[in-house]
């Protein structure tokens, strides 16, 4: 198995491999090499423009080793940004969409996470144990290689997941049976649906009160932002001496500028609260200032680059330049420009050189082979430094006509926001119920909770009411009196033969009626406990949710022996809902959780109060 034999990816990291489905040895090397040059020049407008968390996607091609052939691919760094990893499950899907010699996998700590968007509709044989290696891009499509006959017939759970050698094969010379059913490409589909307009949705463009230095590198270099957020955000003791004198961003030249983040780098940003050390020279202006927010932010994010800038290995300023040249860098261009991703942009304008180094950016970062050196952030900020004209009047002049930022109000979600997302969750998975079966009915939550626990369930959990597939649960009354009869039978090896051969020949009916007796007398005792005082029974008046004939009739129904009142079965069950409903205060809990993945929604505090008061007078 492929997976015993190599580490999980880290925490935070997702891993994407692309593989050749047919060619092998040579042919698939050279396959690889050339794709990975192709996916570089055809995906280049979305990913030189795009801002990572952590890490960028690369490309790197990895010859073969052990079970694992040889492949493009690499592991991406996503920090607390899990929209990262889903992009990069688009971009894995899309390249096997425009590539359909490759076929594609993706995993994490987590291992098969694609199939937890899919969960309600996986086959009952796929689990942990046995999901490695199973799921594939291939033609754009997603696919899950079952089990082999050999497995079916044997019925383990824990088969052995096959190697990936062994899957390319298949995929190769049929995938049309490998295809994963329609409900779990769906759900899939839908997570990762959007993209690519939902990159520029999933920016933040803000003013801030910047340092000229950060501004004329954040205007080369965008995606330092993320950098410069991090360094700020997972600061400790060590790094904040970097800022008592800052040497490299001084508060004495600041300019207003807008700068483009995540949402995550955004919210990561404004949610930290800092007072800046007295001796850096940076100071705030009343929390009443119109342009306060500006303020700070420019100042967290100042605090963000010193602390990169302190860690600085001191390179050449041109160390770096000669990637950007060659054959590779020129197609590369092209592709932009074929893509219109300068915009109509005259060459050589500002916003056209702006465009350019973000280009430049992501062509250093993450398409220069491996035998290249990689710059780190502050590496690249103090180069920037280094070889850029600051110029202050330009900054003074775009200031006073800067764009104005985008609304910040989804960063506060109200009890009502956050109750409407859940809502609307879960009438998407649940979209087949009509209003009138997701009215609140006291009946509706016994009934549904009795064919919840009714259901066949293991260790591993109990199916839900919805699933038609169950087979009904029959009692063979002869059954069970044949086995009680061999377990007393066994438990009382000391009594004679002749005792034994007597009780073998006792009826089925008196050993019922001697258990009913025995049971009668635990009652009786139980009723006089607080434990049994707890109850609610029929007696005490209190109606129940749905009563029937047998519990207020027949020679069992207490009638000879006060203190053995039927128990109110549906009453009791709704009053202990209730109570635990009402215990979660509002938030997410066993109660809520069982009943909506039933379908039954429980109304607000205050309506609840009234019905369950209504229901128990």
């Amino acid at each position: 198995m492929e997976g015993l034999g190599r580490p999980a990816p880290a925490e935070d990291a997702v891993r994407y491999r692309l593989f050749a489905a047919a060619a092998r040895g040579d042919g698939a090397e050279a396959l690889l090499r050339r794709c990975a040059d192709a996916i570089v020049v055809r995906f280049a407008p979305l990913l030189a423009a795009y801002i990572w968390q952590r890490e960028p996607f690369r490309l790197r091609y990895t010859p073969p080793r052990g079970e694992t052939p040889a492949h493009i691919g690499g592991t991406t760094l996503f920090g607390d940004n899990v929209e990262d990893e889903w992009f990069i499950v688009y971009l894995v899907r899309e390249i096997t969409r425009e590539f359909p010699g490759l076929a594609g996998r993706v995993d994490d700590n987590d291992g098969e996470f694609l199939l937890i968007e899919a969960a309600d509709f996986l086959p009952k044989w796929l689990n942990p144990e046995n999901s490695d290696n199973r799921v594939f891009f291939y033609k754009g499509e997603l696919h899950i290689i079952p089990l082999s006959e050999a497995q079916e017939q044997d019925c383990d759970p824990s088969a052995a997941s096959p190697t990936i050698s062994q899957v390319l094969r298949l995929l190769s010379s049929r995938s049309e049976e490998f295809l994963a059913a329609e409900p779990i490409r769906t759900a899939l589909y839908k997570r990762i649906s959007g993209y690519p307009e939902k990159i520029q949705a999933s920016f933040h463009r803000a003013q801030c009160y910047l340092p000229a230095g950060a501004a004329a590198v954040l205007r080369q270099r965008p995606a330092l932002v993320a950098a410069a957020v991090q360094a700020f955000y997972l600061r400790d003791p060590i790094d904040l001496r970097a800022c008592r004198p800052f040497h490299i961003f001084p508060p004495d030249q600041r300019v207003m500028t807008v700068v483009t983040f995540t949402k995550c780098l955004y919210a990561q940003l404004v949610q930290q609260k800092f007072v800046p050390d007295r001796r850096s020279g940076y100071t705030l202006p009343l929390p009443s200032h119109p342009q306060y927010k500006a303020y700070e932010l420019g100042m967290k994010l100042a605090h963000g680059f010193e602390i990169l800038c302190s860690k600085c290995s001191k390179v050449s300023p041109d160390s770096k330049r000669n990637v950007l040249s060659g054959p590779l860098w020129e197609r590369f261009l092209s592709s932009l420009k074929e893509k219109n991703y300068f915009k109509g942009e005259m060459e050589g304008s500002a916003k056209y050189l702006e465009l350019l180094c973000m280009a430049e950016d992501y062509f250093q970062r993450s398409v220069t082979k491996p035998e290249c050196s990689e710059e780190s952030p502050s590496d690249e900020i103090l180069t920037l430094l280094q070889t850029t004209t600051i110029d202050m009047k330009e900054f003074e002049r775009e200031a006073a006509c800067l764009p104005p930022e985008d609304d910040d109000s989804w960063l506060e979600i109200t009890p009502d926001d956050l109750d409407q997302m859940l809502k609307e969750a879960r009438s998407e998975s649940l979209s087949s119920l009509n209003e009138e079966e997701q009215k609140y009915d006291l009946e509706a939550v016994a009934e549904s909770m009795k064919a919840f626990v009714s259901k066949v369930s293991t260790h591993e959990g109990a199916e839900m009411p919805w699933s038609s597939d169950e087979s009904h649960v029959t009692f063979d009354v002869d059954s069970f009196t044949r086995a009680l009869d061999r377990i007393l039978d066994e438990d009382d090896e000391d009594v004679d033969a002749e005792n034994q051969r007597q009780d073998e020949k006792v009826s089925p009916d008196e050993l019922i009626g001697s258990l009913k007796s025995y049971m009668d007398e635990m009652d009786r005792e139980l009723a006089r406990t607080n434990v049994g005082k707890s109850f609610t029974t029929q007696k005490k008046g209190a109606s129940s949710v749905k009563a029937t004939a047998s519990q207020s009739a027949g020679p069992d129904s207490g009638a000879e022996d006060p203190e053995l009142t039927p128990v109110d079965v549906d009453m009791n069950l709704i009053t202990n809902l209730l109570e635990s409903y009402s215990a979660q205060s509002g938030l997410a809990g066993p109660t809520s959780n069982i009943l909506q993945s039933m379908g039954v929604y429980l109304p607000e505090n205050a309506d609840r109060v009234g019905s369950n008061k209504g229901a128990t007078e």
